[in-house]
């Protein structure tokens, strides 16, 4: 008895075998009868198989392999054809005895004997009837033993309960025949035609993916109607992975459709591409390499971007993450990594640029000297972070660009006006959908050095947001210490900003963050005198009207005369943006006479200037007489530049009161309560009486009520005006002062001196009263721009008061 192996194969397929009606594995009432009312031998001979148990009614093919079985098989064949047919408990047993083999069995039919073409025998049997092995006679030359049979219990034809197990395993055998892909349609049909209920669930058993044991567990079973419910469990179970299986294989076959479809849609997409010229995925990532090959990286960048790369070449094309991460790569292989532009050491040439381009300005320009200087000594030095202040229009921003040619470096700049994201700055991290790198370092791909002149202008207007503080992430850029390595959100690498020479602009030093401010090295740019604008407006102003109204020079001719006279009557600004548009209009009148071909002349009167600008508009600051008590001329500083300002007194009737108009700040009138509080802590000494202070109300006024004012710098003023108003007697003709006072009767020095020493000149002031400690601020100042000004340097109150009330009393004099 040898190797017994299964052909896997189902009922129907049996007919291609043979084609004999007698082989189809369906049986009817009749054969079922018949089969039943056989008579069982008293002995039969034993067929042990090794991995399959037969079951009553069923067909099978087997191939019989080992001598013993092929011995019992031809004698039976030659006999009666009938045999006991049990199942091995462990198939590796080439000789199976008593205890190797199964005691419940199928009494089989040998229904054919077939020789094969590959030399084996393959016998097709059917089973009959179930038997249980009484004991072993003998196992020589085969198994041999008596049997006795086993009766089956069968439900009757009327219970309910198994007439609906049979219709549940008709209909899961056929569910299952639909899922499972080994096993034919037509199979369907099989179990459909099966009109033996016991047949169907045994012919479901022999057929169902279940172990020997189970199986052989099943055959045992003696009740048909709990074998039908055993079998529906193992139905159930089997369709349930059967239904996984499905449904694992389903997903797999899609993925690998999708991407095979995907595969060839690509691969047709490269041809076309390549046919019209175009450039493949593969082009592209080579293209990258190399030339990523001839960038100037270090090795950490190097190692970065091929890893970078390398993740690009996995990537599908069509995928989300595909753009973000070609546009990163493209990023690195776009910024100047140590790639800086020749620095032009000529210092002679240098300063002749910047003196070119912008008139006065003189501590800009030797700051920017001083800087080449030392660059060209040392060859290598950290940029330094210059922020220049001062009012709108004089030429904070465009220094930048002068500065640019005179380093013959590139020019960046970039507006930080309402800046409110921190990311405009630093860049979004690459997880965002629309990432991008933060302004810094798309500023510098685009100058494509790495050393350039970069403007940031308006820093002081800088906004806060729930996005962030920019003015924060402007710290690292603005550090020398730190922006050798600056880091950007979506490059995530350090970058070198330490060779950029980054110039800030500021109209207010107030509104910049404190700690951005320590990083920076502030330059002071005052206003213009008016000398200063003329020549401005003669150098460069006005050729740049006649140029953009597409004049010729000759077609306007505006002399130094006209041009200060528009300086002076027209605009009032520290700046000369306002006095260009005031040019504009002129130089635009004459470009509509030429171009309606009216009668004009090219070389302007100051009779033109008023007929093309109207009347002169600024004439208000022009000082007054001193005729009235109580009247001083003050020095203002505005955003605009300097000013002049009037403090007006006057004294009433009344119980030592003090009122005040003229739209006044707090600190404003607490200089005014200080000067009241000095006079009467000191009236003996100024000459005044008590019986004045205490009896008559004081009202002072600074005209201009719509305009607010603030600061302490109209201390030294007020307290002129008071001691005008109680004696009565005269201020000095022509005189301007400025400076904080204390209660103790010191000068303190205010700011703004240049602005407000400018503004005095063109209200013809020809003296002005300071603190001795802004003696260096006048020191500073080109001297030819205060020629015909005469300065009195002061440290107490009552040296003021000396230089600015005289013993004349004013006309129309009151007496206390």
């Amino acid at each position: 008895m040898a190797n017994q192996k299964i052909l896997n194969i189902d009922s129907l397929s049996l007919q291609e075998l043979d084609t004999d009606a007698e082989l189809i594995p369906l049986m009817t009432s009749e054969d079922e009868e018949e089969m039943n009312n056989e008579t069982l031998p008293e002995t039969l001979p034993i067929l042990p198989l090794r991995n399959m148990v037969l079951f009553p009614g069923v067909v099978i093919p087997i191939t019989a392999g080992r001598d013993k079985s092929i011995k019992l098989i031809n004698d039976a064949n030659a006999g009666g054809k009938i045999i006991g047919v049990v199942a091995q408990k462990d198939e590796s047993v080439e000789e199976p005895g008593t205890d190797d083999i199964h005691k419940i069995g199928t009494v089989a039919k040998i229904l054919r004997v077939l020789k094969m073409p590959d030399g084996n025998t393959t016998v097709i049997i059917q089973g009959k009837k179930r038997f249980e092995i009484d004991e072993i006679i003998t196992d020589t030359p085969y198994l041999q033993a008596t049997i006795k049979e086993v009766n089956e219990e069968r439900p009757d034809d009327s219970d309910v309960e198994f007439n609906t197990i049979i219709e549940s395993v008709k209909e899961l055998a056929i569910q299952i025949i639909k899922e499972s892909p080994n096993i034919p349609t037509e199979a369907t049909f099989a179990i459909k035609n099966i009109e033996s209920n016991s047949f169907l669930i045994n012919f479901v058993s022999s057929n169902m993916n279940l172990s020997v044991k189970e199986k052989q567990d099943l055959l045992a079973v003696n009740d048909l109607k709990e074998r039908a419910l055993e079998t529906l469990r193992y139905m159930n179970l089997e369709l349930q992975k059967l239904e996984l299986k499905n449904d694992i294989q389903s997903k797999v076959r899609f993925d690998l459709d999708q991407q095979q479809r995907e595969y060839f849609l690509h691969q047709q997409m490269k041809t076309i591409q390549e046919e019209l010229g175009g450039v493949s995925h593969d082009q592209e990532i080579d293209d990258m390499r190399q030339k990523g090959r001839s960038k100037k990286w270090n090795e950490k960048v190097k190692t970065h971007f091929e890893k970078e790369l390398a993740k690009l070449q996995r990537m599908n094309p069509q995928a989300a993450d595909y753009g973000t991460q070609r546009n990163y790569l493209e990023l690195l292989l776009d910024l100047p990594w140590n790639v800086f532009s020749k620095d032009n050491f000529d210092l002679k040439r240098a300063e002749k640029v910047l003196h070119k381009d912008h008139y006065g300005l003189d501590d800009v320009k030797k700051r920017i000297i001083e800087h080449l200087a030392v660059l060209k000594l040392r060859k290598d030095m950290k940029s330094p972070i210059l922020c220049l202040y001062g009012p709108p229009g004089v030429g904070k921003t465009s220094i930048g660009k002068s500065v640019a040619e005179a380093l013959g470096r590139e020019y960046i700049r970039i507006s930080l006006g309402g800046l409110r994201d921190e990311a405009e700055i630093r860049g979004h991290r690459k997880t965002y959908i629309g990432a991008m790198p933060g302004r810094i370092l798309q500023s510098i791909k685009k100058a494509g050095t790495s050393n350039p002149v970069f403007v940031l202008d308006e820093i002081d207007k800088l906004s806060v947001s729930n996005t962030g503080d920019p003015s924060s992430a402007l710290l690292e850029v603005l550090d020398p210490e730190q922006n050798s390595e600056f880091y950007d959100n979506f490059l995530e690498l350090g970058y070198d900003l330490s060779k950029v020479m980054f110039i800030a602009t500021s109209n207010n030093l107030s509104t910049i963050q404190p700690a951005l401010r320590d990083r920076m090295e502030i330059i002071n740019m005052t206003g213009y005198t008016i000398e200063e604008k003329v020549e401005i407006a003669k150098k460069h102003l006005v050729p740049k009207q006649i140029k953009e109204h597409g004049l010729q020079p000759k077609d306007v001719v505006i002399g130094k005369k006209q041009i200060e006279k528009i300086v002076v009557g027209y605009t009032r600004e520290s700046g000369v943006r306002g006095l260009e548009k005031q040019i504009a209009k002129v130089v635009r009148n004459i470009a509509k006479s030429i171009a309606m071909e009216e009668e004009y002349t090219a070389k302007l009167t100051d009779e033109d200037i008023i007929k093309i600008l109207g009347a002169p508009k600024m004439e208000r600051d022009k000082y007054e007489n001193n005729d009235v008590a109580g009247v001083v001329t003050g020095l203002a500083w505005t955003s605009v530049g300097g000013d002049i300002l009037f403090i007006e007194s006057i004294i009433s009737k009344g119980k030592g009161n003090m009122t005040m108009t003229g739209n006044l700040g707090t600190v404003m009138k607490e200089s005014a309560t200080l000067a009241l509080e000095y006079i009467k802590a000191n009236a003996e000494d100024l000459g005044i009486s008590q019986e004045v202070i205490s009896g008559y109300n004081v009202h002072i006024h600074v005209p201009e009520g719509a305009t607010p004012k603030d600061g302490p710098s109209a201390g030294v003023a007020m307290l002129t005006s008071l001691v005008s108003s109680f004696t009565q007697k005269r201020v000095k003709k022509n005189l301007a002062m400025t400076g904080e006072i204390t209660l103790r009767g010191r000068v303190l020095p205010v700011g703004g001196i240049k602005e407000k020493i400018l503004a005095a000149k063109r209200a013809n002031i020809k003296e002005i009263i300071l603190c001795q400690e802004n003696k260096r601020d006048i020191e500073e100042i080109n001297q030819d721009y205060l020629e015909g000004l005469t300065f009195h340097y002061v440290t107490e109150m009552k040296e003021v008061l000396k230089y600015a009330i005289t013993d004349q009393l004013v006309k129309n004099a009151r007496t206390l």
